[in-house]
């Protein structure tokens, strides 16, 4: 089944202009088909026996036949364009509530801009190959088949031409359709490597200024333009064969049709009106074929276009709910890890942990450290479920995180990843992101605790202050209190930082976490942090190396026994500050 029809499912709530479409199209062509008739009977009966009444009557029946076609075409254009926008809307719904259920690991393989072509593009593609279904497959092959009939009725002895010129055309549209078809899947894949160049570039369009990089992001950009360029205009130039081709057979056959009709009219065989209606539904007939090769050429490259939007639609989230998760629960925080390997490759991949095994008791501050790359950001990650560990466990509360409903899961944990993302909308609006409908006191209370109230009190307009893209009238520091807030609102069970106070100064830091003390007792915090001066009062430090948990304790048990711990208080507080 190809993928085309997969998607035909989205046409169901739009059946009845569906249907009523195609029936005024055929009103249209029926009108279409009874002109040149008429324009034989004007010129055989009305002219040539200068009968002005009938010549007034045939032309005001054939402008009342034009209107009828006309009140038709239009109809049918309302209809179709209300189904195929209708259908697109919902297509592109489906594909975004896919992608919002998708794990961690899904959008690791679906790239940002191959997204945005296949939620854009490639929707628009399928629009036009349905709009062109609905206006000319009834059409083209109604039109096709009534001026055939039509070009034998008028004139049998002529009907040969038409009969002789179908089939060379229709090889000629198969050809070049075949080899169209993939040219237009290429085409598409060429489109998504430059979104992706120009998604790249947008954001990070501050380093690219900083490194006085945009010479270089202009030939990247230019090279995948050009890629694209080319491409398109191969697909083009193979397409651009077919108009050509068929024109070409058009006046072949009008030729044809004035010099066999012409000898017939020399010896009174046919009449001038008659040569005249021939032709017309000649250049009917082989203009509904050009009609179909486009319509075919069009669902070719629908059908690339399709496939990739199918692929979205099928695939399935790398991370599922159980049968029976258990969905309704209350968190206490303590966390284990039972020789956890993960891999973000899944079975047989290299690991990125290699048997992690720890325990975080409720109330407890866990701090992570070690080198870029150790491990710390992707060990967190699988407390939320945002990937799936690949061997051992992760419980929460004695439960396996894969027997619980991952969002009655993540309602209980609040996370500031790494890289700190805003919405376009007001502050207020952006703190209570994962708690829509918060008071506005407890919306205060979690800024104060971040310490962002100060510098949005001093804002013009507080709360209300509307942020651009990524929140980018905020410095790197303001935007890490409103993402740690955001995450305190939620009052969660756990806590994870990410790395989340980097751009914090070590004051504001201090005040924090002096914060953090007070709202998270009882319950679990995780704190991901370069500076040693961040961990030095948690509960349990674990030092990751290599994927490996290579020490853990307190601080003073790590100092006196950790050689890769001392070797990081050292370089970062020097033996001066030593707290022993």
């Amino acid at each position: 089944m190809s993928a085309a029809l997969k998607l035909a499912k989205f046409l169901k709530p739009y059946w009845r202009w569906v249907l009523i479409a195609p029936l005024l199209m055929t009103i249209e062509v029926a009108m279409d088909l009874m002109q040149p008739r008429m324009v034989e009977r004007i010129i055989d009966e009305g002219i040539a026996r200068l009968d002005l009444n009938l010549v007034l009557q045939t032309g005001l029946l054939m402008f009342g036949l034009a209107v009828i076609g006309a009140l038709g075409g239009s109809s049918n254009g309302f209809f179709a364009e209300s189904a195929v926008q209708a259908f697109g809307a919902d297509l592109r719904e489906a594909l975004f509530r896919r992608v919002q259920i998708f794990s961690f690991g899904n959008l690791d393989e679906l790239e940002t801009g191959q997204l945005i072509t296949r939620l854009t593009n490639d929707v628009t593609q399928v629009q036009e190959a349905l709009l062109m279904i609905l206006r000319i497959l009834v059409r083209a092959p109604l039109l096709l088949i009534g001026s055939l009939i039509m070009t034998i009725v008028t004139s049998p002895q002529l009907a040969f031409l038409p009969l002789t010129l179908m089939p060379i055309e229709l090889v000629a549209v198969v050809w070049i359709v075949n080899r169209a078809t993939p040219l237009y899947s290429i085409v598409q894949q060429k489109l998504d490597t430059l979104n992706e160049v120009m998604q790249e570039n947008l954001a990070g369009v501050r380093v690219v200024k900083a490194f006085v990089r945009a010479r270089h992001e202009e030939k990247r950009f230019g090279q995948a333009n050009t890629n694209l360029t080319e491409k398109s205009i191969g697909a083009a130039r193979m397409v651009a064969i077919m108009p050509a081709f068929m024109m070409l057979t058009m006046n072949l056959g009008i030729l044809g049709v004035l010099w066999f009709g012409g000898s017939q009219f020399t010896v009174g065989k046919m009449q001038l009106g008659q040569i005249i209606a021939f032709v017309n539904y000649l250049m009917m007939t082989l203009f509904s074929l050009m009609m179909v090769s486009q319509l075919v050429i069009q669902l070719a490259r629908a059908e690339a276009s399709a496939k990739r939007i199918q692929e979205v639609l099928e695939t399935q989230p790398k991370v599922q709910n159980r049968p029976g998760a258990l969905a309704d629960f209350q968190l206490q925080g303590r966390v284990v890890f039972e020789n956890v390997t993960f891999s973000y490759e899944g079975q047989g991949a290299d690991p990125v942990l290699k048997g992690i095994s720890f325990t975080a008791e409720p109330g407890q501050t866990v701090a992570l450290l070690g080198t870029t790359g150790a491990g710390k950001s992707s060990l967190i990650h699988l407390i939320p479920r945002f990937y799936e560990v690949s061997s051992g466990r992760v419980t929460v509360d004695g439960q396996d995180v894969r027997d619980l409903d991952q969002v009655a899961l993540r309602r209980n944990i609040g996370i500031a990843l790494q890289e700190t993302v805003l919405f376009s909308g007001t502050i207020r609006d952006n703190i209570r992101y994962g708690h829509p409908d918060a008071p506005d006191d407890e919306v205060i209370a979690a800024a104060k605790a971040a310490q962002a109230d100060e510098f949005i009190q001093s804002l013009p307009e507080g709360y209300e202050t509307q942020l651009g893209q990524r929140g980018v009238n905020l410095s790197g520091g303001q935007k890490q209190r409103l993402a740690i807030a955001r995450a305190l609102l939620l009052k969660p069970a756990i806590l994870i930082l990410d790395d989340s106070t980097s751009a914090v100064d070590v004051e504001t830091e201090t005040k924090i976490q002096a914060a953090l003390d007070g709202i998270m007792h009882n319950r679990t915090s995780f704190v991901i942090a370069q500076r040693i001066s961040t961990v030095l009062n948690a509960d349990k430090i674990l030092v990751l190396d290599d994927g490996q948990i290579a020490a853990e304790g307190t601080h003073r048990e790590l100092l006196a026994t950790s050689p890769i711990y001392r070797e990081i208080y050292d370089s970062q507080l020097g033996d001066g500050g030593r707290h022993d």
